[in-house]
């Protein structure tokens, strides 16, 4: 198995999630010639598992579901967040003190944006909405909704994550004057 990512965060994250000791190489893009962080490992059982659960390789446009126990479906929406997630504000220009930000989510696969979106109402009654752009199916939850998907994902300050997206979350809150702390303990009152 390989994981390629820019980020070299995020595959020691991975290597330390998974317990695994292989080193981090390089590999560079044919397409943009740009050199990229890479990890490969070999492991027949976890490569089944993943199978079973609804990962398969070439899965981009193709993935649907996943199957992810509900007391671990934020960890993963976390790990979405780090690889496929973007989180942005701004004062809208419409008001003054207006202070918007989203959390989104993304994937070339309409099954799995679907899915992500009904599991993701299901466990924290928020709905969010899907947008289409440039081949990619965008699921965004605005201001609101992603304190509820924040507190629920960062629901522990030592969780695994990317820091500079956590660090850009921190930020935007503090920007709006919400303490993350509190946000965090939103946790233990949400569904």
């Amino acid at each position: 198995m390989e994981l390629t990512s820019k980020d070299r965060e995020q595959l020691k994250n991975l290597q330390k999630c998974l317990g695994i000791k292989v080193k981090v190489g390089y590999k560079i893009s044919g397409y943009t010639s740009q050199r990229c962080n890479r990890i490969q490992f070999g492991d027949i059982n976890f490569y089944k598992f993943l199978l079973s659960i609804g990962l398969m390789p070439a899965k981009t446009k193709i993935m649907g579901k996943i199957e992810i126990p509900d007391k671990y479906f934020f960890d993963f929406l976390r790990g979405h967040f780090d690889g496929d997630g973007t989180f942005y504000s701004y004062f809208d220009p419409r008001w003054r003190s207006s202070y918007m930000f989203y959390v989104v989510f993304l994937s070339a696969s309409k099954n799995h944006i679907t899915w992500l979106r009904e599991t993701i109402h299901s466990l924290s009654k928020v709905k969010g909405h899907i947008n289409y752009h440039r081949g990619v199916y965008q699921l965004k939850y605005a201001k609101t909704e992603s304190l509820i998907i924040i507190a629920k994902m960062y629901y522990n300050p030592n969780v695994i994550c990317l820091r500079r997206k956590k660090s850009k979350v921190h930020k935007s809150l503090a920007q709006n004057l919400i303490n993350y702390a509190d946000v965090v303990k939103l946790e233990t009152t949400l569904p």
